[in-house]
């Protein structure tokens, strides 16, 4: 595996400035069980993911956690590992914190794709207040849009030293 450099060099289409990142996932689409970074099972969800979804293993986002990542394409076992072009990004804020998702794919994804992923975080922001209102968690729930992968990377910060998970309870 080659060493993460601290801003990824860009790979040609200037205007969505994609670049790759490795890739391990965590939930194949159209699964129900939702696993955490660490392997574990969050959450059995009444939905299937409609998404290949993991982690950056490499970076941890503004929560904490491992950098998420989403993966469009055809269903990926789960623990796969791969290298994939990051071609833009989902700010999401859950709990009051943010939490970037990176949208992944070999190729630059449609405007249909780029409106499916959007439509389904902003649902899924909705569902994830209304579990947070029920668990007595506060904090801003919402889907802030999209915005380019190198921003959403930018706010990422390399992992160093031993990292054991989350530090915010699920």
């Amino acid at each position: 595996m080659r060493a993460p450099t601290a801003v990824p060099a860009p790979l040609g289409n200037a205007s969505a400035s994609p670049f790759e990142v490795e890739v391990v996932i965590e939930v194949p689409r159209s699964s129900f069980l939702k696993r955490g970074s660490n392997g574990s099972i969050d959450f059995v969800s009444p939905l299937p993911c409609p998404f290949d979804y993991g982690a950056v293993p490499t970076h941890l986002g503004l929560e904490g956690d491992l950098l998420d990542a989403l993966v469009l394409g055809p269903r990926l076992a789960f623990g796969t590992r791969l290298r994939v072009k990051a071609w833009g990004a989902v700010s999401l804020m859950d709990r009051g914190m943010s939490d970037d998702k990176l949208v992944c794919s070999e190729q630059p994804p449609s405007a249909a794709e780029r409106r499916k992923v959007l439509r389904f975080f902003h649902f899924y922001a909705k569902c994830k207040g209304l579990l947070n209102l029920w668990r007595r968690r506060p904090g801003r729930n919402a889907c802030d849009g999209w915005c380019e992968a190198t921003e959403a990377f930018a706010r990422a910060r390399p992992l160093t030293g031993e990292w054991t998970g989350s530090p915010v309870p699920y």
